[in-house]
């Protein structure tokens, strides 16, 4: 019944987008046969599929049998089957040069039926007419084909995509339910696609004959790391490679695939995973991994499995790396504050972090905007700018507390930023100084880090 009843507002809404576009359609069910309400319009001469009947196997269609002799009948099953594949609209040409777009309907993820758009012309109206001749081998003269070619415009390339996208949001009205579902069509659709390209790639490297291809473990190493640094894209393109020999050494041998597909996922979550799970839910990841590989059926549900394992452990690691950074900043800044009186080197703070020198140096720009030695002179200039107009200290002695080693240096870092020398900063009763948030972190930051520093 629900899908009677998604046929019948296909057919009503289809109606409207004929009337709004001057393009033909149909409206056909599950098992790609019009619906009969479009039956009477496709007995007409509006329909070319008729011409093809006429001067092929059946004179003078009048049924719905009749339309199901059309030779072109496997070419525009094949499209919705194509369109059903992809999750989205299919355009094609027939043999005689008319152009064709096709979308499923999927109400609530449940197939129901297709819309089929035409009336337009691929090639021009003379090239066409030459191709009705041949088929009806001379039997209906030019001036009667030009006739009949009358009410099909030429498809501009981008009209037809305009109405094609045009189709595919109707269908999306018509499948309440099914986004998910549609998303995975056309995820495992492109999936396929550069599966198939990586294949075809193996087979000219290695003609018939060739030995095998051994297991590629330099990209395995190759992808562990991508994973350990978060980077999902360059992951799954390693993951296509590896799944292009699995599936080219090992033709028809799907179980052996998903075994060897099971080795590899449980090592993609065992990186770094002393630091995101417990040997608990180690285990209890594993088993939820496994038992997913187990469930799929064929190659494409399985490299589609493997892209998700890796999108989700990626972001695992992601989240984590960035609950890392957060946190060893904040050692950073607690300690440069401590000790802001004196000088700091780079390799001390980023001992106190917990990371590599270069490494620290790198997280530290990414997330403060600015390297780690600019950001230190200008908490100093500003604990100096304070200390200057609100103090009688002598110059010598507030550079000194605030980390400066000698006059020079502290007079020259704080002309670089105030634009003034301190003596003359302090004459003038001071300005402005240079506002530098009390931490010096961003507000992003700190509402990330505000549960507070172990």
């Amino acid at each position: 019944m629900k899908k009677e009843n998604a046929l019948r507002n296909a057919l009503t809404l289809m109606k409207d987008y004929s009337q709004a576009t001057g393009a033909d359609f149909s409206v056909q069910d599950t098992n790609f046969v019009p619906i009969p309400e479009v039956l009477d319009n496709l007995l007409s001469e509006k329909n070319i599929c008729l011409f093809c009947i006429k001067h092929s196997n059946h004179p003078d269609a009048k049924t719905q049998e009749d339309l199901s002799s059309s030779p072109c009948r496997e070419m525009h099953i094949n499209a919705i089957k194509e369109s059903q594949r992809l999750g989205t609209t299919y355009t094609y040409v027939c043999p005689l040069g008319f152009i064709y777009w096709t979308s499923p309907i999927y109400p609530n993820g449940c197939f129901a039926g297709s819309l089929v758009g035409s009336g337009f012309l691929e090639t021009s109206k003379q090239e066409t007419c030459d191709r009705m001749y041949k088929v009806c081998e001379g039997t209906v003269e030019m001036p009667e084909l030009l006739r009949m070619l009358e009410g099909f415009p030429h498809g501009e390339p981008q009209k037809i995509k305009a109405l094609a996208e045009l189709m595919s949001i109707c269908a999306r009205t018509l499948s309440p339910g099914s986004e998910e579902h549609n998303e995975t069509k056309k995820r495992r659709s492109l999936q396929q696609s550069e599966l198939e390209a990586s294949i075809e790639a193996l087979k000219i490297a290695l003609p018939q004959g060739s030995p095998r291809p051994e297991y590629p473990i330099d990209k395995e190493q190759k992808l562990l790391e991508a994973l350990r640094l978060g980077d999902a894209e360059s992951g799954k393109h390693l993951l296509n490679e590896i799944f292009a020999v699995l599936v080219f050494a090992n033709p028809g041998q799907f179980k052996y695939i998903q075994y060897r597909a099971i080795e590899l996922a449980v090592l993609l979550s065992r990186v770094n995973i002393s630091s995101v799970f417990t040997y608990s839910s180690m285990h209890e990841n594993d088993g939820l991994i496994i038992k997913m590989i187990q469930e799929t059926k064929n190659i494409d549900e399985l490299a589609d499995t493997m892209y998700r394992i890796m999108d989700e452990l990626a972001s695992q690691i992601r989240s984590f790396q960035g609950l890392q950074h957060a946190m060893a900043l904040k050692r950073a800044e607690k300690y440069i504050m401590k000790n802001l009186t004196r000088k700091i080197s780079l390799e001390e703070i980023a001992n106190v972090s917990g990371f590599s020198p270069p490494y620290f140096s790198s997280i530290f720009k990414e997330e403060m905007g600015e390297n780690f030695t600019c950001y230190l002179n200008r908490l100093r200039v500003e604990k100096a700018s304070t200390l200057l107009t609100n103090t009688h200290l002598s110059l010598n002695k507030i550079g000194r507390s605030c980390g400066f080693e000698d006059q020079s240096w502290f007079s020259k870092t704080f002309k670089n930023y105030t634009g003034v020398s301190p003596g003359k900063y302090r004459s003038r009763g001071g300005k402005s100084p240079l506002k530098i948030p009390e931490t010096g972190f961003s507000e992003d930051y700190l509402r990330e880090i505000s549960t507070g520093d172990k």
